[in-house]
């Protein structure tokens, strides 16, 4: 009897802890958004004065109707989001059909050489192949213009790949037999049986691939200029007064409206990540 009572109560220390653990890290990781948030609310003289004040005196909701005054953040909020959606879209169905010939036909001559180029791939740092690739597009003549994005979306992701070909190794042998038995192609058993089943894959990779676009600063400041960038960088360098100075809770409410589709977008798909993560595995 002492001993259940005494493995009741460890188990019950042991819930303790790890709830307090994880409640301490959320609290953590939810401390700078709320900051954000708060700050968005207040004008420049209050976010800078010292002692920090918390909550403003006044919420100022201006700030954020002086976003959609001072910059054209619905037209390039469009702009950014139709380019995410196409090219998560490309990557995906560009990456599935790679992933399918890599996990369906590993018995092709160089199928594991070509695979293992790909998982290579992944451990390449973006920044090492930006130059040489800006160089190309810029001889190519596609700098200004969205083929970088789409250019790389038709050549499909590494990741996605990846993911796609774990996913469809655990498929079952019979099912793809008992469709050529009934008469259908590759691409047939690809398009009509294979694609269906990975509704999670799917969803993981194109809101990785969103994701990737609509927060993305680095490329749009290389590759557009001011009348065609996205919502990254108008963001970054719309906000100043006529001396040229920063307004920075006017930033911060600009940046809590950009960060809120994605919020959304993970909220409402976060069973799919982790689903598609899960059944992915690591099956060789």
């Amino acid at each position: 009897m002492d001993a259940q009572y005494r493995d009741l109560m460890m188990k019950r220390v042991n819930r303790f802890f790890g709830y307090s653990l994880l409640i301490l890290t959320s609290l953590i990781l939810i401390a700078p958004v709320f900051f954000m948030v708060i700050s968005s609310l207040k004008v420049d003289a209050e976010y800078l004065t010292y002692p920090i004040r918390v909550f403003p005196s006044t919420p100022q909701w201006r700030n954020y109707q002086l976003v959609f005054i001072m910059t054209p953040f619905a037209k390039v909020a469009l702009r950014t989001a139709v380019l995410a959606l196409s090219t998560a879209t490309l990557s995906a169905l560009i990456s599935s059909m790679v992933g399918f010939a890599f996990a369906r036909y590993n018995d092709v001559k160089g199928n594991k050489q070509l695979f293992g180029l790909v998982i290579a791939m992944l451990i390449v740092p973006f920044i090492v192949i930006l130059i040489p690739q800006f160089i190309l597009y810029a001889r190519l003549k596609l700098t200004n213009t969205y083929w970088p994005w789409i250019l790389g979306a038709l050549a499909g992701s590494p990741y996605n790949i990846f993911m796609f070909r774990q996913f469809f190794l655990n498929f079952p042998k019979e099912l793809e037999d008992a469709a050529e038995i009934d008469g259908c192609n590759p691409f047939q058993i690809y398009w009509r049986i294979f694609l269906p089943n990975a509704k999670p894959v799917i969803a993981t990779v194109m809101i990785f691939g969103f994701i990737n676009v609509w927060g993305d600063y680095l490329m749009p400041s290389i590759y557009l200029n001011a009348s065609k960038t996205l919502l990254g960088v108008t963001l970054a360098t719309a906000f100043k007064n006529p001396q040229g100075i920063d307004l920075k809770t006017i930033s911060l409410a600009a940046s809590v409206i950009y960060i809120l589709p994605l919020i959304i977008v993970f909220f409402f798909g976060q069973k799919q990540i982790l689903k598609g993560v899960v059944t992915s595995g690591l099956k060789g």
